[in-house]
């Protein structure tokens, strides 16, 4: 690994996370290519972007806003996973996984932010 980023286990967590979104959302119907599916998966790969953004000799202050901007794109993507739940693109258990999964991730990037001093 030569970049700072690629070390973070929250950065390959994000990396995963972006492939099993993008996975789900080809499920979704044509009518959303340019709407929903083009929605989430730009917000789940802005997670994972941002993270890295924010490793590459930033000032703590600007890497942290970053990190924010990673932390408003997952939740963004959960209210992406909230829309195809109700339009019954996605099953009960697909959203509880994927859910699951961003709020686990939320914590990390949260607690991965607030240690940065």
């Amino acid at each position: 690994m030569k970049f700072k980023f690629e070390k973070f286990i929250i950065w390959q967590k994000t990396m995963d996370f972006g492939e099993d979104i993008n996975d789900l959302s080809e499920k979704f119907p044509p009518k959303e290519k340019y709407n929903l599916t083009d929605q989430i998966r730009r917000a789940v790969d802005s997670i994972a972007l941002n993270i890295s953004e924010g490793a590459i000799g930033q000032s703590v202050p600007e890497s942290r806003k970053f990190i924010g901007y990673a932390i408003r794109s997952l939740a963004e993507t959960v209210t992406c996973l909230y829309k195809a739940k109700r339009r019954s693109y996605i099953s009960e258990i697909e959203f509880t996984d994927n859910y699951e999964f961003a709020f686990n991730l939320m914590n990390m990037t949260v607690a991965f932010r607030d240690k940065m001093k």
